[in-house]
This record gives C-alpha cells, structure tokens and sequence, in this order.
C-alpha cells in the first residue's frame, strides 16, 4: 500500500514539474495580430527562415506581417512572413488547397483556427479543407486534409502574390518527379533584389493540371480519404540547397512528430526565463513577449553552410547567418536581452554583421533577405555589435572596431555633413529628420568611442567622444530646452513647434521634439547639465508625461501609445523612463513602468499599444518585468525598475542562473526598499552584465511607498 501510494506521489510529483515547465502552453499567439500590432500569426520555430501561416490581401499599413485579426479572407499560405514591420514583404511561394481550380481565395473563421507556438490549423469555409501547418528552422510543413467524398483534390502553387511592396520580377517552377515540385521566385519590394528558391515534396503524386505563365500551377491527386502533406524547403542560394534543407529537417512524413519537436524547440528557449507569480494575465503576456522577441534575426544560411551575401553572390561559412536586422528598433531592448538569454547566438549574430560590412562596405541599417534596405535612421548597427564586444564576447575586438570605424566614417545618409559641421544642418539634407539622425549617429559614437578606449586608440576615442556629445553644442536649446534642427548658419530652424509631427518631413523620425528631448542614453548626465540643474532636469521630465498637445494631421502613425507625450508606441521612447534613476528618483520610474506594463501591454488581440517592431516591444516588456533595463546603448549597465513578479530564474548559459526575487511584491508593494547581491547589500539602482552572467541572486523588498534605495549620488547609474 505504502509503495502504490509512494507511486502516486511520484507521478504527481513529476506531472507537476513537466506542467511548469509546459512554457508553451502560456503564449497566446493572437495577441497583437490586431490593432496596430502587426503581428505574424502561424507556424514556426526559434528564429527560423520559415514563418508558414495564411497570408491575406494587403489592405493597408496593418497587413504588414500578411494577417490581421479584423481580415476572414485569405489568398494562401505563404513560407515567409515578417512580424512587427512597418513594411510588408516576404509572403513567398504561397500553397492554396482547393476544390475548385478557378479559385485564388478562401474564407475563414476564427472559430476554426487553431494556433499555439510551432503549430496552425484552420478549416476552410466552403470546401470544408483541413489545414495544418508545421515548421523546421529552412522549411514549412502542411498537412491537407480534405472532406471524404472528394474526388479530386488541388493545390495551387502561386509564386505571383506576395505581401505589401512585395512585387514579383520573375519566376518559375518544374516538376522534378510526381512528388517533387522545384522552382524560384525573385521579386523587389522593401529587399530591392530578393532571391527565393523552393523544393515541394508531396506525400503522394501530383498531375500539372494547368499552368498560368511561370507563376502560378495547379496540382490535382485523386483522393483516397487520406491526408496530403507538403514540405516546402526554402533557400536563398539554389533548389539543390532547398531540398538538401528538407531531406536534412524533416526526412519522413511524420507530421505529428514535427510538431511535437516545434513545440519542443519553443519550450526550450521559453523556459530559459521561468518566472512565479499568481498574476495569469502577467504571465501570459510575459510568455507572449518572449515568444514574439525570438522570431528574428532568422537564419539565413542552408544546412550546409552556403548563403547568400548582401554582395548578392553565394557564399560558405562555419557560422550561423541571420536575415531580418530591424536595428533601429532592436538595439535598444531585444538585442541586450539576446546577449543575457542567448549568449551561444552572439558569436554568429557578430559573425554576420561583420561579414556584412565587409560585403556592403558597412555594418547593416535594416537587412531583410541579403538586402540592405538603409530603413530608418543613425547607425543601429554599431550599439549592438559594440554591446557583444564590449561584454566580452568571443569576437575579435579588432575586426568588430575596424566594422564600427568603417561604417561611422560612410559618407551616405547624412554622414559627409556630420564630418564636415559637426552636426547635419537642415537646409543641406534633403531627406530631412536630421536630428533624429544626429542624435542617433551620436549614441553610435558613444559606442565607438568606448571600444577605442578599451583597445587603446587614444586618438580615435577622442574623436568619437567629441561626435557623441555634439548634441550639447548644436542641437539641444536652452531656451526651450528641446533638441531642434539647425542651418548650416548655425540657426535653430523656425518656425518651431514642440508638439508638431509631419512625418518624414521635419526634424524627427516618428516623433516630435517632446520625444526627441531625452535621445542621449549615452551621456544621461551631460544632459542634465544641459538643462542647468538636476531640478529643472526632472521637472522637464516629469512634464514629458503629462503635457498635452496635438501632433497635427500630418504625424507618424507610429506616435502611439502615449502618456502625456511620452510615446511608448514607438522605440525613442523607451529608455526615458528610466531617467529617473540617473537623478535619484527611482520611485518615479516605478510607478511610470507599473502603469506601461499593466495597461500599454494586454492579453488581447490590440494587446500592444504600438507596431511590434520584430521583438523591439515585447523585449522591452521582458526587461522591465524582470526589473532591469539597458540605458546606455552598449556595455552592459541594467538599470532597475520596479520587478512585476515574485521571482524569476535567467538561465544565463554556461549551467548558471540569475535569480530575482522580489519579497512583498504585488500591486501596491511597487517600489524598492533594499536589495541584496547574493547574500550581500546592495545600495546601487543598477548592475552590471557580469554580475548577471556569473549567475546569482538578486533580492528586493518592495513596499508601498517610496524609499531612499538608490538615490544617493553614488548609488545612481
């Protein structure tokens, strides 16, 4: 009896501990697949090439990602999708099962999907299909199943139709043998010259029923009241490489057990952070964030090492290469997250950006595809290959200095004139937003110039420390005390209008000057000198979340998500809150972070409050929820906030753990009291990477009011 009832313990025991570490069933796909989310919603795995799920008619800005919740009418399940982009591409070569050859389109019902992590499924309304797709890192696996009586069964294969700016330029396909199906599809939209080359294996054979110039063929099996599965293997190189892919992803036909290894490949990278709480809704979109922060970079490399190069040639290497770089974005939050969680990627992520620069004569802007797309401002580049170098990552600090020299030395996109002024003066650059570009050039530099110092080029740091502070010089007024456009006369443009946004047309990039006031996480300090005194500092910065004003008809749609004029919508805004901690009033930051946390993010359908931005949005979310951000662009500082959960393990590699625990935590108890560093006070309100790294505990005590944890000079970031 003892011994059955031990058993039972034990099976509880265990069914216990494989439920909690069931991350997976915590994720809530939908989550910001409306609204302006542009989430993709469908099937695939960590970083993977392939994101295979419905693609819908472009009907405007929020079918980016190819889905949006409000949409019943699909036109085919494409291979490729982007997810959190201000820009539609991708959607390549699309399947569509049918009844009906004539048919491009289908209806469908929400109530007949069926989404989780590594996994889709929908019933097709009208011909009563079953669809079920399926993923590997280089290829989508479907699984068709049709209605009994079905005599004949087609799928259509349309390599025309893409998504948004997506425009095919040629295309083509053959039939190989009854079961396998090769071809290519280039295309220019966003990624001006794309390459895409495809192998469909079939479960069973297929007749070219009909062909539609080189773009579009119909497939037909006579049905056996069996399932129709494809494995589409896709690569930038060749249809050689697209089937090498498939036959070295996914060998057999077993459909369930791919699912079972996507399902898998997620629970693994989800429970790298497992957190406790009694919040389901926290937990939800914590495991939903994290989920959406590890959908790029994608891998950009064929199993056997060949890619193609941003030179468009094909090249081989021993490394991982990644595609989709959403740097402006990602630089801030999702790529200091990636450093402390996915500390084995760092080497290839560098890898890939050096091999970048040297392909394309500098470190990347925003490259999809092998593509330089030179999409939005600054160089986001050189912060993130900066930040693994300076963390003392497994790079050779000499080519990362060369490729950070390399590209702050262009003389494209406003570069020339910041050599030659100092700063870019608005009558000279026609592409206007030339503060947003120098604040960012200088953020960039800041990180340069670190980097030089560490390596001794005393003469370099010099020059690049001088770049980064020459917002104090010419674009920041003390008169207003806003960051302004200045003539090459030296003038502060007029007229001015702090509050005023014409996108792509004025002084900002997706903002205005409110929001452009606190671009300086390099220097926090300097600008607070700028203002005159810590006082003024703050009251500014407490007027920031207040002050109310009209953007105009003309502003960024990405302006969003605002309190007051703080725009967490949208990236330039994400570090300002934690200001706060540089001049001693954490608790400010507490409450501020609270509020973003518990209603700018939502377990619902419009649950983020801006564009996803490739993981941009939901990093932030990470970081703040664990109660620590990265200010400053590169090295490693981790300022705190006010931790949402009770506890959080951080898997940090290497075997270790960082714990967080937060004693007391709930929804009054926001603020820090005290904290400890593995058994030992610590007064600071920030720490380093290498604390992080070496594993350990953190402890707060939060209480109900505000405390003097942090504020002193000494113990401020």
């Amino acid at each position: 009896m003892r011994r059955i009832i031990l058993s039972i313990f034990t099976f509880v025991l265990v069914s216990s501990i494989v439920s909690a570490r069931n991350y997976t069933q915590f994720v809530d796909p939908y989550i910001g697949t409306g609204g302006h989310g542009h989430v993709f919603l469908g099937a695939n795995v960590p970083f993977g090439l392939v994101q295979v799920g419905p693609t819908e008619m472009t009907r405007g800005w929020d079918w980016c990602s190819g889905y949006h919740y409000s949409d019943s009418i699909l036109i085919g399940f494409g291979q490729m999708h982007l997810s959190g982009t201000g820009i539609g591409d991708l959607g390549d070569i699309a399947l569509l099962p049918t009844l009906d050859n004539r048919q491009r389109s289908a209806r469908f019902s929400h109530l007949a999907e069926r989404v989780r992590p590594g996994y889709y499924s929908l019933m097709l309304d009208g011909s009563g299909i079953h669809v079920e797709l399926t993923a590997t890192q280089r290829v989508g696996f479907h699984r068709y199943s049709f209605p009994a009586d079905t005599k004949t069964g087609r799928i259509i294969l349309n390599l025309k139709q893409g998504i948004g700016w997506d425009k095919m330029t040629s295309a083509g396909f053959k039939q190989e043998s009854p079961t396998v199906v090769t071809g290519f599809r280039h295309s220019s939209g966003w990624a001006k010259n794309q390459q895409v080359y495809f192998a469909a294996v079939f479960s069973r054979p297929v007749i070219l029923e009909k062909q539609e110039n080189d773009s579009v063929g119909i497939f037909s099996f006579t049905n056996h009241n069996e399932s129709v599965m494809v494995k589409v293997g896709i690569s930038a190189v060749s249809t050689d490489n697209a089937l090498k892919n498939v036959e070295a992803e996914i060998p057999g036909w077993d459909f369930n057990g791919a699912v079972a290894a996507a399902n898998k490949a997620w629970n693994d990278e989800l429970g790298k952070i497992d957190i406790q709480t009694d919040n389901e809704r926290a937990r939800r979109i914590f495991y939903t964030c994290l989920y959406h922060t590890m959908f790029a970079p994608s891998i950009f490399n064929d199993v056997n090492g060949d890619y193609r190069g941003a030179d468009g040639t094909v090249h081989h290497g021993d490394f991982v290469n990644y595609t989709t770089f959403s740097l402006w974005d990602t630089y801030r939050a999702a790529h200091p997250l990636s450093t402390l969680i996915h500390p084995t990627r760092q080497r290839d992520i560098a890898a890939t950006m050096l091999n970048i620069c040297a392909q394309q004569g500098k470190l990347p802007v925003w490259h999809l595809m092998g593509n330089e797309t030179d999409c939005m401002v600054g160089n986001p580049g050189i912060p993130v290959l900066a930040d693994i170098a300076l963390k003392g990552y497994n790079v050779d600090k000499e080519a990362v200095y060369k490729a950070l020299r390399q590209s702050a030395m262009c003389d494209d996109r406003g570069l020339n004139l910041l050599k030659k002024y100092g700063y870019i003066p608005t009558d000279l650059d026609s592409t206007y937003e030339t503060v947003a570009k120098g604040l960012e050039y200088a953020l960039a530099d800041a990180c340069v110039a670190r980097l030089a110092k560490q390596l001794g080029k005393t003469e370099d740091y010099k020059y690049f420390l001088k770049r980064s502070l020459s917002y104090r010089d010419h674009y920041f007024d003390k008169r207003t005390g806003f960051m302004r456009g200045v003539t090459s006369k030296g003038r502060f443009r007029e007229p001015f209008d702090a509050f005023k946004s014409i996108h792509r047309q004025d002084d900002y990039t997706e903002g205005n000057a409110w929001q452009y006031a606190w671009l300086v996480p390099h220097d926090v300090h300097g600008l607070v000198k700028c203002f005159g005194s810590e006082k003024r500092f703050a009251a500014k910065l407490d007027s920031l979340f207040i002050v109310d004003g009209d953007a105009g008809e003309e502003a960024s749609p990405d302006i969003s998500g605002l309190i007051g004029q703080y725009a967490h919508g949208n990236e330039p805004s994400h570090h300002i809150i934690y200001m706060y901690d540089y001049i001693g009033q954490p608790w400010k930051a507490a409450s501020k972070l609270r509020y973003v946390m518990n209603n700018l993010y939502r377990d619902s359908i419009d649950g983020l409050c801006g564009n996803e931005d490739v993981g941009q949005m939901s990093a932030w979310y990470i970081l703040s929820a664990l109660g620590l951000y990265q200010v400053e662009p590169a090295g490693g500082k981790y300022v705190f906030g006010s931790p949402l959960f009770k506890e959080a393990a951080v898997n940090v590699g290497n075997g270790k753990t960082f714990r967080i625990i937060a004693r007391n935590n709930n929804e009054q108890n926001i603020y820090i009291q005290n904290a400890k560093l593995n058994g030992k006070t610590y007064t600071k309100s920030y720490i380093y990477f290498q604390d992080l790294k070496r594993g350990g505990t953190l402890e707060f005590v939060m209480g109900p009011h505000p405390s003097k944890f942090g504020t002193a000079v000494k113990d401020r970031p």
